[in-house]
């Protein structure tokens, strides 16, 4: 099926989707009172407000920069992965405590397999779609979306425990594997939300980005910075799908404004066209500013 032209598109399916798997999850729950996957189906009411909150955020992230917010919007896209991860923090204190509760006041499950079946099928929804949704992020470069994706696919790895663990319940007789599969799952909700949050603060505090990233970055300005002497000071950051970035040039003092500026169009031509999305600031300063460090073009020559 191919995905919707925008990210607004992707997160509305991303909401139908999570309605469906959390109707299959509460069934699942319904039929067999158990604790786990009452704790998996409160999970996943938070994958429903997750894409609620993430298509709120794409559909301001997409409007166009205005007067207020000059550089676009692109950050709310890392408000609401924030809000995400706060989400599934309180999510693994509600799956922790019935599962405490739960350790304290075993109760074996009724009809297991049953509800093995329900959850197996939540959980082939979510896997499908979380992997289409990773994808898409990376491809768009959407934090909203590779949030939402990762936190669907942390959803799978608990789906697929307790498909292993409810097996073994009435293998075992031990009522508190119930529990105990409960408590497994509120630890991995602790860490999929802890690297939601901790991925989303840092775009939100412009950190830059991984140095493969930058090494292509300096690759382009290398490679179409002819005609002039170097490039240093640069600095990047990416907010969601654009890429800021600013550098010093330095040009022969002799070159005139003309020349200077084609190079700059070249270099910002390859950057757009190969980074996407791409804001660039140019500050050309002349050759007797140059620092000897950063890009080198061609070296100076030397005055006879």
């Amino acid at each position: 099926m191919p995905l919707p032209q925008t990210n607004k598109g992707i997160a509305l399916c991303s909401l139908a989707i999570s309605l469906v798997a959390l109707g299959l999850k509460y069934a699942a729950w319904a039929v067999s009172g158990s604790v786990a996957l009452y704790s998996d189906a409160v999970e996943t009411i938070i994958n429903v407000v997750s894409a609620l909150g993430g298509l709120w955020a794409l559909s301001i992230a997409e409007r166009p920069a205005d007067h207020n917010h000059t550089y676009g919007h692109y950050k709310a896209e890392y408000l609401s992965a924030v809000a995400e991860g706060t989400l599934v923090l309180l999510t693994a204190g509600v799956i922790a405590h019935e599962a405490w509760l739960g350790w304290h006041h075993p109760q074996p499950a009724v009809a297991p397999i049953k509800g093995i079946a329900l959850n197996g099928a939540a959980t082939l929804v979510n896997l499908l779609w979380g992997l289409t949704m990773v994808r898409a992020g990376r491809d768009r470069r959407s934090p909203a979306l590779l949030a939402g994706g990762q936190h669907v696919l942390s959803d799978v790895w608990t789906g697929v425990g307790l498909v292993v663990g409810m097996v073994l319940i009435p293998l075992t007789g031990w009522a508190r594997l119930d529990s105990v599969l409960a408590g497994l799952i509120a630890l991995n909700v602790l860490r999929v939300g802890w690297e939601v949050m901790r991925d989303s603060i840092a775009g939100l505090m412009d950190q830059a980005p991984d140095p493969t990233t930058l090494d292509e970055i300096r690759d382009v300005i290398a490679d179409n910075g002819r005609g002039a002497i170097e490039a240093h000071d640069i600095r990047t950051r990416i907010t969601g799908a654009i890429t800021f970035l600013d550098f010093h040039l330095v040009v022969p003092g002799s070159m005139s404004v003309h020349d200077a500026h084609e190079i700059c169009d070249r270099i910002e031509h390859a950057l757009r066209k190969k980074m996407g999305n791409t804001l660039v600031h140019i500050h050309v300063e002349p050759d007797n500013l140059a620092k000897h460090e950063g890009i080198v073009f061609w070296p100076r020559p030397k005055i006879p």
